[in-house]
């Protein structure tokens, strides 16, 4: 139940109408956030002396009203209080294999978009793990993902690691017989704690957003999205661990 709220929190953030670049301060503009804080409380009162609901990380909340470095929310369930603002973002990314584009939002803004390399594969949907032997199967995969971990030290110099895969596709993988019972579960409890899945399972990992891009929208990685280093230096501050991701055709 609640990852169905977390993928509706975010499906509300791609449909929200109202964008966080309108600064306002009125309870008649609600705008979707995720939690992005592990141990974020929400409190009864502004100067937060009152906890009374823990907020879990990624769920999605209704903005109400903002108050210099708090927030007034309601969540999925209905509680209304107030959260430390740094404990929330609607900084999400969406990325097109279709187009070659990586677009960086703020609620419904377009803050940039760039140019992005994909996998080798570039047009199919990942299912299992690529290899020297297996090229065709170096594919980004598509789908609802969230970033799991931000690497200031990847060897592509840059790295957000997507929580590929995730439990969509270890019920596929079980489903289909690609993976075992206990790597099901594996991938499952790390979904639950925001930690990293197992990545050495034969549904394959170590999909990340990345640098050493090219910007010509080529397809050379082995299931990653690369782009330039200076689009990787731009999101950097942006990008949080529990930011959202959508990739699709």
């Amino acid at each position: 139940m609640r990852r169905f709220v977390i993928l509706l929190g975010i499906m509300m953030v791609l449909t929200a109408t109202a964008s966080n670049a309108v600064q306002t301060d009125i309870d008649s503009v609600d705008e979707l956030f995720y939690v992005t804080s592990k141990s974020a409380r929400l409190y009864r009162d502004s100067v937060q002396t009152q906890p009374y609901v823990r907020l879990h990380y990624r769920e999605p909340v209704s903005l109400l009203k903002r108050e210099g470095k708090i927030k007034k929310v309601r969540t999925m369930d209905g509680a209304t209080g107030y959260v430390k603002a740094d404990q929330l973002s609607n900084i999400w990314i969406h990325v097109s294999k279709r187009r070659k584009l990586l677009v960086l939002y703020r609620g419904m803004e377009v803050i940039s978009t760039f140019n992005a390399d994909f996998g080798y594969n570039g047009v199919s949907d990942k299912v299992v793990r690529g290899s020297d032997a297996r090229p065709d199967h170096w594919r980004t995969p598509e789908g609802v993902f969230y970033v799991v971990k931000k690497n200031p030290y990847s060897q592509f110099y840059r790295a957000f690691l997507l929580n590929y895969p995730n439990e969509e596709d270890a019920k596929r993988g079980l489903h289909e017989g690609l993976i075992s019972r206990s790597e099901y579960n594996a991938i499952i409890l790390a979904e639950k704690r925001g930690l990293p899945p197992p990545m050495q399972t034969s549904l394959g990992g170590l999909i990340e957003i990345h640098g050493n891009g090219t910007g010509a929208s080529s397809n050379w990685t082995e299931g990653c999205v690369a782009v330039r280093d200076a689009d990787m230096d731009f999101m950097w501050s942006y990008v949080q661990e529990g930011t959202p991701v959508v990739i699709e055709k």
